[in-house]
């Protein structure tokens, strides 16, 4: 089920991932942006459709939290964009990390589906 047309909502929430190229946004941050233009619950909506077609990737940030983030070269088959996180522990700001490579052990009688890395620490504004 991918997105059939272009709505007021999803070009909003994707002008919010456009203006913030290099970063992920929570989807707590997203609701409390938008609430006065959608409801909670369009937001989400949109947000799903958004991942089912390799526009926008997800993940678990601290504390549980919801994060997405643009993905780069993937598509509603198959999300091929697979990089870890980076949050910054003293002012909450997530990045995706593209330069590294990192690489996912075999597991014996174990098929990996997904995996997911977030890296915890200071970010370059609060390291100083």
């Amino acid at each position: 089920m991918g997105i059939i047309r272009k709505t007021k909502s999803v070009e909003v929430l994707l002008n919010e991932f456009n203006d913030n190229a290099s970063g992920a946004i929570s989807a707590i941050a997203l609701v409390d942006r938008l609430d006065s233009k959608f409801n909670k619950t369009t937001i989400y909506r949109v947000l799903d459709k958004l991942e089912e077609d390799g526009i926008l990737h997800s993940f678990l940030g601290k504390n549980g939290l919801k994060w997405y983030a643009k993905c780069n070269g993937c598509s509603a088959a198959k999300h091929s964009d697979i990089h870890p996180h980076f949050q910054c522990l003293e002012c909450g700001k997530v990045d995706c990390l593209q330069a590294l490579h990192i690489t996912i052990p075999k597991i014996p009688n174990r098929k990996i589906e997904v995996s997911q890395l977030l890296i915890q620490g200071k970010c370059e504004e609060c390291f100083v």
